[in-house]
């Protein structure tokens, strides 16, 4: 078995990036969506409640965090590998630098398909060495799972005074349930494919790129219907959606 020698380095000390999404809807059209939506919260197979049945309990602004990790994963090393080559039906064998490769033996079967003209093959064990370079980000929601980012990044989607906003409303911030650490793992492990058994003088490099604390502005109302059931509307502030 193939010693593996490798090195794996980190960027220890990142300063996390803290950006918060501007709202695209206000409290009040929050409201009119709620009143339209609130009574398929509480419908069941026979009936359906009047929107007078079911008032809103409560309402709150809340900031969840997305987190945005990006970076670059690169190696090199050397794996063993066979090449075929084809030579003329008459060479038996070549012989390249202290070694000599014979001619693949035909079956007969094969003999009769190809002829006698046929093209014999030779096959070359070697040593490919190999680069590699991956670079790419990952997204996860305030609970850790992996998500396709949604948003897009810009001067006129992002607040200017992130943690300002924050800091005023400390109470409503959901921050992300993920580690550092853990979603530096997580990126590694997708950057980094498996490697085969037979690979020595392995050499590879992490590099963190950015992590990004991404806030999303999230209305959550708490709605009571007929006999006092209780239900839970989200709506997504940036892409007036239902969550």
């Amino acid at each position: 078995m193939m010693t593996c020698i490798s090195w794996l380095v980190l960027k220890n000390n990142f300063d996390p990036k803290i950006i918060v999404l501007r709202k695209k809807i206000d409290e009040n059209e929050v409201l009119e969506i709620i009143d339209d939506k609130k009574s398929s919260l509480f419908k069941s197979l026979l009936s359906r409640p009047k929107n007078s049945d079911i008032h809103i309990h409560s309402m709150k602004l809340h900031y969840e965090c997305l987190l945005n990790i990006s970076g670059k994963y690169v190696a090199n090393y050397f794996r063993a590998a066979t090449h075929s080559i084809s030579v003329d039906s008459n060479v038996s064998e070549i012989v390249l630098g202290d070694g000599i490769f014979p001619v693949q033996t035909k079956s007969n079967f094969k003999k009769t398909l190809v002829g006698k003209r046929g093209k014999n093959k030779i096959n070359l064990k070697l040593e490919e060495h190999v680069f590699v370079e991956n670079e790419d980000e990952l997204a996860f929601d305030h609970h850790g799972r992996e998500i396709k980012f949604p948003f897009k990044l810009n001067s006129k989607t992002t607040e200017n005074y992130p943690n300002q906003i924050l800091e005023k409303n400390l109470a409503n911030v959901k921050k992300t349930e993920l580690t550092y650490d853990d979603a530096i793992e997580k990126l590694q492990s997708f950057l980094k494919k498996p490697l085969q058994d037979d690979v020595r003088k392995l050499e590879e490099e992490f590099v963190l790129r950015e992590i990004s604390e991404v806030y999303v502005p999230i209305y959550e109302a708490r709605l009571i219907g007929p006999k006092k059931k209780i239900a839970i509307i989200r709506i997504d502030a940036v892409r007036n959606k239902i969550l």
